[in-house]
């Protein structure tokens, strides 16, 4: 059995992961997708930081698993790893923030994708407010967490199996572009490209979940 720890994207709860549970769980692995804090049902008394998320995550990480997060999610899976790396067995980066020391998904984002989240926080000024498209179910995502830069160790690259999925069919180009263009070229990972849009999920869970698969038969 392998442990997949599943982080959505900002916005998003662990219900964008449910059909991928449910295809590991069929075939007798464990999927446990994360609502972040800040984005469940009941409201958060607390300011909800990127490390509140880390320290939500890195409190699950207690054997070893598999860390997959989508868009926003990866700077939280990588720190992670930076924290843990003899705990985890593969990062898999969903079009993801895949950071460097003091990066942000702020400072990862390309510009047309900045303007968009001030406008969206202007409400409240603490949180960003879900785009018009989005599932219903989406909900503000705390503002700080994108904003706060990451603080890493390089540990993470200690991590033996790195899989990032590029997803070339979304509107207006690639969500992460300065994530791709890292690790491309980079023999530490196994790079994807797929006809799909960033919301990855939306086109069907099969292909994620075949991928995940496919790590577990290949005994990671």
């Amino acid at each position: 059995m392998t442990d997949f720890v599943l982080v959505p994207g900002a916005w998003h709860g662990g219900w964008w992961y449910d059909p991928v549970v449910e295809a590991l769980s069929a075939e007798g692995h464990l999927g446990r997708a994360v609502t972040l804090a800040g984005l469940g049902e009941t409201p958060e008394h607390r300011p909800v930081t990127l490390g509140t998320h880390i320290d939500q995550v890195a409190a699950l990480v207690t054997e070893p698993v598999v860390l997959v997060g989508h868009s926003y999610g990866g700077m939280v899976v990588t720190a992670v790893a930076d924290r843990l790396p003899h705990l985890v067995q593969a990062l898999v980066m969903l079009d993801a923030d895949v950071p460097g020391d003091g990066d942000s998904s702020w400072s990862l984002a390309p510009p047309s994708i900045r303007d968009p989240l001030i406008e969206g926080a202007g409400a409240d000024g603490l949180t960003v407010e879900p785009l018009p498209f989005f599932d219903s179910r989406a909900r503000s995502h705390p503002l700080a967490t994108l904003i706060q830069r990451v603080r890493l160790t390089g540990a993470w690259r200690q991590v033996p199996e790195k899989v990032f999925v590029a997803a070339m069919d979304t509107p207006g180009g690639l969500q992460a572009p300065a994530s791709m263009a890292k690790v491309r070229d980079d023999p530490a990972w196994r790079y994807e490209e797929w006809p799909v849009s960033h919301n990855v999920l939306r086109d069907g869970p099969d292909r994620v979940a075949g991928l995940l698969l496919s790590l577990s038969a290949a005994g990671v």
